[in-house]
């Protein structure tokens, strides 16, 4: 059967059309228009997409900057200059132990600065009587609201103040403070840092496998919790372990620590990262650097600040040399600093952490400049001469 509208052939033996029928002609809306002219739903991502990609694109950001920093291509070497430069602190390094022990040489050049004379004959270790001075500030400039917390400390150290060992005696003593700082990579200043009569050392700062350059031997280890080395084997050859307040929190921890009594949960929470439980020495070896050290410190270096009105908290690197001359007739500085002009160069002697990272912080890093702000710059990286003996010939 032929029709007028359509063309279709049709079977009477089967109902299904042999040629498909002819569409009708769609006649569009102007809404249905405007509909199809719009962009397509799934061609915008979610927000969880969204959200995902960002967080990616901002990890290859701060990777493409931080990776060559921390993880280098190419490996440190020292250069000819570097060498020479290392050949002549050796050189310094070996005539300052060579030479004469003077007593009170430090002392006595360091009153010769200006608003450094309150630096000297300040209490090192904190003793159970005699510390009322210190309940005018908190922590770490004083003890003020920590009170019960540093008699439970006490009560379990059997032994305060100044060991037989470090007391004066009438001799001559030396102390070096060994910093954690990149320039002491590759310095071998280790075998003239054991000739010392007193090594101090700060936090974490690895002994094991860095002799060459750090020395092996530990006198004093200046310390806070979050600073603890979880390395037993780095307290070997430790004669003193001092705790440096810096919260009262500080106090139970090493009431922790010597009573083998581990701190509850909540307590740990309030550590900015994981502290260990266990130091391998005895009781007897453990102290409480005096706040007067911090505070005193403190006041000094707010006198050469350009910020006035705030306290300053001085670093434990400061703090150290300040120690040091309340127990040493010459104090020597190592470790102190940092090559800046070598990019590829470590930031701390004991990691893979190199300059360029600092360049990639927001702010930069607490550094140990404050012996720089009392006198001249030295002339090398290694030391800082102005606690340093015969500082004046070596001194630009």
């Amino acid at each position: 059967m032929v029709s007028l509208n359509r063309l279709s052939v049709e079977d009477p033996q089967d109902v299904s059309p042999l040629l498909p029928e002819a569409a009708e002609p769609k006649v569009t809306t102007p809404v249905e228009h405007e509909r199809e002219a719009m962009p397509r739903k799934d061609f915008f991502i979610s927000r969880t997409e969204n959200a995902v990609l960002s967080v990616l694109l901002l990890a290859g950001c701060y990777s493409a900057i931080l990776i060559p920093a921390y993880f280098p291509l190419r490996k440190f070497a020292i250069t000819d200059d570097q060498y020479s430069k290392r050949e002549e602190v050796l050189n310094l390094s070996a005539w300052l132990l060579s030479g004469r022990c003077q007593r009170r040489w430090c002392v006595e050049r360091l009153k010769q600065l200006p608003c450094s004379s309150a630096l000297t004959d300040i209490p090192v270790f904190l003793r159970r009587e005699g510390s009322t001075a210190c309940w005018d500030a908190p922590p770490p400039l004083g003890l003020h609201g920590s009170q019960e917390h540093l008699t439970r400390a006490l009560a379990f150290l059997p032994q305060v103040g100044l060991p037989e060992t470090l007391r004066r005696d009438g001799g001559c003593r030396r102390c070096v403070v060994v910093g954690s700082g990149g320039v002491l990579h590759g310095s071998r200043l280790g075998l003239h840092i054991d000739q010392y009569d007193v090594i101090i050392r700060m936090n974490n700062a690895p002994v094991l496998g860095y002799e060459r350059d750090a020395g092996s031997r530990t006198t004093i280890r200046l310390i806070y919790p979050e600073g603890a080395s979880g390395s037993a084997d780095e307290y070997n050859k430790t004669s003193i372990v001092a705790l440096v307040v810096f919260k009262t929190l500080d106090l139970d921890w090493l009431t922790s620590v010597i009573s083998k009594q581990p701190l509850g949960f909540w307590s740990k929470l309030w550590f900015w990262k994981e502290v260990v439980d266990d130091i391998p020495l005895r009781a007897e070896n453990f102290r409480i650097l005096h706040p007067e050290i911090i505070r005193k410190t403190g006041e000094v270096l707010q006198k050469y600040s350009q910020k006035q009105g705030r306290s300053i908290v001085p670093t434990l690197g400061a703090g150290a040399v300040v120690m040091a001359l309340q127990l040493c007739d010459h104090v020597s500085l190592a470790g102190f600093g940092y090559n800046m002009q070598h990019p590829h160069a470590p930031l701390h002697y004991y990691e893979t952490v190199r300059m360029a990272a600092m360049k990639a912080q927001v702010s930069p890093p607490r550094t140990f400049g404050y012996c720089m702000q009392l006198v001249p710059p030295p002339r090398t990286f290694f030391f800082c001469y102005n606690l340093v003996g015969s500082g004046e010939k070596y001194s630009q």
